[in-house]
């Protein structure tokens, strides 16, 4: 049996404060972590990140759901409605992904719950996704290590000169750089190929391929 989601739920600042952000820093930060959580288990979005829809910084954009998320309490009244349009505009601007799933209301309810455990200071459910969040990363972490393969190098036929070492060397420094990357793989191909005249002796001009941002 599904549970039925108030979207119109809301929580307030008390009477005489104008921010519903914690005063008392434990609160506080349980609170971004338990949305930290909370937007970690939303798969419409974990998907984007490890296909990288929102380019290189897609887990950077991760976090900076997170912020925004968390910024809203900032103010005097949050809702359910506030939040899911929030991250369903974020990952449409940031990843291009119009999720059409409802899967973005169970998220803003989480958040809302998060908040008044929070309030309460309960943070067993923070610790808890947490917890899970951890084990997560350590069972990918031994499945990488366990399919990895070490390659020796041949002393009798080496594949690597020294230049070329240097050369990784080199790019191993610029990894962090972003690089542009364009989707049409043959666009360079017909570029190169110069000019085309067709047989009145006019130059036929190209239509190049669609860029991505």
């Amino acid at each position: 049996m599904s549970v039925v989601i108030d979207s119109t739920d809301f929580v307030e600042a008390p009477e005489g404060s104008n921010s519903l952000r914690f005063t008392d820093d434990k609160q506080q930060a349980n609170f971004e972590l338990g949305v930290s959580m909370v937007v970690h288990s939303w798969n419409a979005l974990e998907i984007a990140v490890a296909n990288q829809w929102g380019g290189a910084q897609s887990e950077e954009k991760r976090d900076w759901i997170t912020a925004i998320v968390v910024d809203l309490f900032n103010g005097k009244a949050v809702d359910i409605e506030l939040i899911e349009e929030t991250i369903l505009n974020a990952m449409a601007d940031e990843f291009d992904v119009h999720v059409e799933d409802d899967s973005s209301l169970p998220i803003a309810d989480k958040v809302i719950k998060v908040y008044r455990q929070c309030a309460e200071q309960d943070y067993t459910t923070v610790r808890q996704m947490f917890d899970a969040w951890q084990q997560k990363q350590n069972d990918r972490a031994q499945r990488a290590q366990q399919f990895a393969v070490n390659i020796q190098a041949d002393p009798n036929n080496p594949d690597i000169s020294d230049d070329d070492e240097d050369e990784d060397d080199e790019d191993e420094h610029h990894e962090h750089v972003p690089q542009l990357q364009d989707d049409d793989v043959e666009m360079g191909d017909a570029e190169s190929q110069g000019p085309i005249i067709d047989d009145d002796g006019f130059e036929l001009v190209q239509k190049k391929g669609k860029r991505r941002n």
